[in-house]
This record gives structure tokens, C-alpha cells and sequence, in this order.
């Protein structure tokens, strides 16, 4: 997936093992309503989650691979930090009949 935002993200038959496995998670799914407030980084999302930055970390990537986040490394107080957002406002699930 591109690393924009965009408004609709359309599931079809092509990604859908990879976004139900994305949405499977409780973790990834309080990631998601996280990031719709506002932009977060790592470690205040596993700081609201009461995890580990190593396992947020790892949810990121899940949901990075999936295309439901778009994650950039943005300069912060001790190095580098790794800032989150959604990377779309709405996931329409797309069920094509086949014939």
C-alpha cells in the first residue's frame, strides 16, 4: 500500500486474509481507536495500553503491513521516534459475487 492517507480503504477478495488478521487483534484494534483521536508515537501508545514499545512495535507492523496505519520516524527529545496515524478514514468491505 502507498504510505497516503486516504478517505476510503476498499477490502475485496485480494487483502482480506491480510486485514481480518490485522483486525483480529484486541491489541490492534485499540491501536486503531487510539490513532483515530490524533497522531501518536510507540511509546505513548503502549503507555495508554499499559504494553511494551517492543510489543506495540510489533502490532504497528501488523497493521502497517495490512495498510491500516502509516507510520513515520520523526525527530524526538532522545533520537528518533516512530509517529503513527490511520491511513484511512473508512474500511469498506467489498463482498463480489462470482459467476
Amino acid at each position: 500500500m502507498a504510505n497516503e492517507r486516504v478517505i476510503d480503504l476498499i477490502i475485496d477478495d485480494n487483502n482480506i486474509s491480510q486485514i481480518s488478521k490485522a483486525l483480529s487483534s484486541k491489541t490492534r484494534w485499540s491501536i486503531l481507536k487510539l490513532l483515530r483521536m490524533k497522531k501518536m508515537d510507540v511509546s505513548r501508545i503502549a503507555d495508554a495500553l499499559n504494553q511494551t514499545e517492543a510489543n506495540i512495535s510489533a502490532q504497528i507492523k501488523i497493521l502497517e503491513k495490512a495498510g491500516l496505519v502509516i507510520a513515520k520516524y520523526e525527530p524526538g527529545e532522545h533520537g528518533v521516534r516512530k509517529v503513527c496515524e490511520p491511513a484511512c478514514e473508512n474500511l469498506i468491505f467489498r463482498i463480489i459475487k462470482k459467476e
